[in-house]
């Protein structure tokens, strides 16, 4: 029962701080059409919300990490803290490539969309893809995109299939790719409940992927091997 009120309390503070934080994100992503100032603002709102939950994180392999380099950057998805996680641990600009559905959700919706992430519409296949192109050409120099290319949170953890297209948008682009493997984040937060625990949250940056002249499939295949090895 204490931990359940303790939870509860927890969530109101953090409804609090995002109803706080939420207008000026958004006058900061209306003010500035890179988003980059948008992005610093999720910044402090993923570095508050960590906090509140008791969330820790550590950090290795950040030395791959080229600040002026554009990358596709694709990790594994297994909860809701995988978010703020990779916003504070990573320190570069990007910007996420989010389902379409995300856009209705109220503040939340709006929020992404003024800071100029790019939202995929799944069911349009490869016009979607043309379409996330465009968009991260679009992009100012050096910020790249973030995706979990598994599509969905696991339910136990464990990675699910990878879908192809960050891997497109990649070889097509002729970027590398950043893998990137988050651990931890599920038992904090499982898929299916709103019942946290505070704790450690592990994030593991490994050496980029090159893509230029390679098979999608050999470099999923890399990547997915790469990021699971670390699990």
């Amino acid at each position: 029962m204490l931990n359940t009120l303790k939870a509860v309390w927890i969530l109101f503070w953090a409804a609090l701080l995002t109803l706080i934080l939420f207008l000026p994100i958004v006058a900061a992503a209306l003010a500035g059409r890179s988003g980059n100032a948008a992005f610093h603002g999720t910044q402090v709102y993923a570095w508050c919300m960590l906090k509140l939950t008791g969330i820790r994180l550590k950090v290795s392999g950040r030395e791959h990490i080229d600040p002026t380099q554009r990358y596709v950057i694709l990790s594994n998805h297994a909860s809701y803290f995988d978010p703020p996680a990779l916003v504070l641990a990573l320190g570069l600009q990007y910007r996420w490539v989010i389902k379409k559905e995300l856009r209705k959700v109220p503040l939340f919706g709006l929020a992404l969309e003024t800071s100029r992430n790019l939202f995929i519409d799944r069911s349009k296949g490869s016009d979607a893809l043309e379409s996330i192109k465009r968009g991260v050409a679009q992009l100012p120099e050096g910020t790249g995109i973030l995706m979990f290319p598994e599509g969905t949170r696991s339910w136990d953890g464990k990675l699910l299939p990878f879908k192809k297209g960050g891997f497109v948008i990649a070889r097509d682009g002729e970027l590398p790719i950043l893998p990137v493997t988050i651990r931890g984040s599920h038992d904090r937060l499982p898929k299916g409940t709103a019942m946290f625990s505070p704790g450690l949250i592990e994030i593991i940056v490994h050496p980029p992927v090159t893509t230029a002249g390679r098979e999608e499939r050999e470099v999923r295949e890399e990547v997915k091997g790469t990021i699971e090895g670390a699990l």
